[in-house]
């Protein structure tokens, strides 16, 4: 194990030299979370993690795996941590409920509801939770909460609670977590929805037929999957019944997915749409604008060791894709003229590519149109059950507890 507390000086830069960059980059704002980033020793949270690495202002550390390799619990990277704290706007005074523990989100929430506020943390796992007791009592945090539970179940004497931050990705609300917010509460949730996750930043609205929940920031991220009662996988379309290449639909299969045996027999049709975006530009819009736009929307990945050229996306572990009926495709880009830009292409197989590869182009190029550079859509939570009627939305997506939402907002 390396020994990260005997270099405090060289920890000191490192972990003030990753505030400045999240700074400079505009995920951190708050003078609060600027101090407390600063002050709490992250490093001394993650035992046995190089500094850089403890530092790196955009790298998570894996600090659990399952039996198979999967990764079940980390500490996020610093940028992450700065933007859920952002959108919690946790006060001095304030009752926080964390769920996934670790010991150092716990800490900074601890540090910024000060003497006359509380922290709980919870997880399912109890060596989490073993590990967060232990790292927060060693570094002066004991009034801290530590629960082992489930925390899809309500937590006995809680009470109720000013924010709900879950550090781990769901798939669904529980309502447990809406019922012990405050009024005026804030829930920060790191959701999938569709195959893609964000952070949202939810507060509750006073509806005509009842409470909703209502996203005031949405942030691309990642995160573990969640545990427990509310853990929920994606379904694995395998096209032509073999593995090499997978569709992943987050909300059920097709309806008839035996449709696509045949899509790989036909000529892949391609067609290059003219949109182009900066190398480095964020397309959290363009992902979500084809998750709205299209019923039949999933991502793709190759089984490389299984690949014979059949289909040719960038990035064979991940790629945007969608289904119709008998035929399917997906995002391709390649280097502008200039080296600075990439140009979307669509590819599909199967007897209707040609038609399905020109309903995605204009997917595409209705957002460069309209939704490039603008916000993100309006995200809603409904409980399950909620009629449509009432459910104002450019896509609603059913889950176990609750109706989610999507609406690109009143121009």
């Amino acid at each position: 194990m390396i020994n990260t507390t005997v270099e405090p000086d060289e920890a000191t830069r490192l972990r003030n030299e990753a505030v400045d960059e999240l700074r400079r980059e505009g995920t951190l704002s708050t003078p609060e979370i600027d101090t407390v980033m600063r002050k709490v020793p992250r490093h001394e949270f993650i035992p046995g993690a190089p500094l850089d690495k403890a530092y790196d202002p955009y790298a998570a550390v894996i600090t659990k795996t399952d039996e198979y390799g999967v990764q079940i619990s980390s500490v996020s990277a610093p940028q992450i941590q700065a933007m859920m704290l952002e959108q919690a706007q946790v006060r001095p005074g304030m009752r926080v409920l964390e769920i996934g523990s670790g010991g150092l989100n716990a800490a900074y929430l601890a540090e910024l509801v000060g003497e006359d506020g509380e922290v709980i943390t919870v997880d399912i796992d109890v060596e989490v939770t073993d590990r967060a007791r232990r790292l927060l009592d060693e570094h002066g945090y004991g009034r801290v909460r530590v629960v082992t539970v489930d925390a899809a179940e309500p937590i006995p004497d809680l009470g109720e609670v000013d924010v709900v931050m879950v550090t781990a990705g769901a798939w669904d609300i529980s309502p447990a977590w809406t019922a012990q917010l405050k009024p005026g509460g804030r829930l920060v949730v790191p959701l999938r929805m569709r195959g893609l996750t964000r952070s949202v930043s939810f507060t509750q609205v006073a509806g005509e037929h009842g409470s909703y929940l209502e996203s005031e920031s949405a942030r691309i991220c990642g995160f573990v999957p969640m545990q427990g009662s509310t853990a929920h996988r994606e379904e694995l379309l395998l096209v032509n019944g073999t593995p090499e290449i997978g569709l992943k639909f987050d909300d059920g299969l097709p309806a008839d997915p035996h449709r696509l045996d045949n899509a790989v027999t036909t000529p892949r049709h391609e067609l290059w749409t003219g949109v182009t975006v900066r190398v480095q530009e964020l397309i959290d819009t363009l992902q979500m604008a084809m998750a709205i736009s299209l019923p039949g929307f999933c991502t793709m990945a190759v089984d490389e060791d299984l690949d014979t050229g059949l289909v040719d996306p960038v990035n064979k572990r991940f790629a945007l894709a969608a289904v119709e009926d008998d035929t399917f495709a997906y995002l391709v880009t390649r280097r502008t003229e200039d080296n600075k830009h990439l140009e979307y292409g669509v590819h599909a197989l199967g007897p209707n590519a040609k038609q399905f590869a020109d309903k995605i182009a204009d997917v595409l190029r209705d957002w460069e149109t309209n939704r490039r550079g603008g916000p993100s859509p309006v995200i809603r939570v409904y409980p399950a059950g909620t009629p449509d009627a009432q459910i104002p939305a450019d896509r609603v997506i059913d889950k176990t507890h609750s109706r989610v939402s999507l609406s690109w907002p009143a121009a």
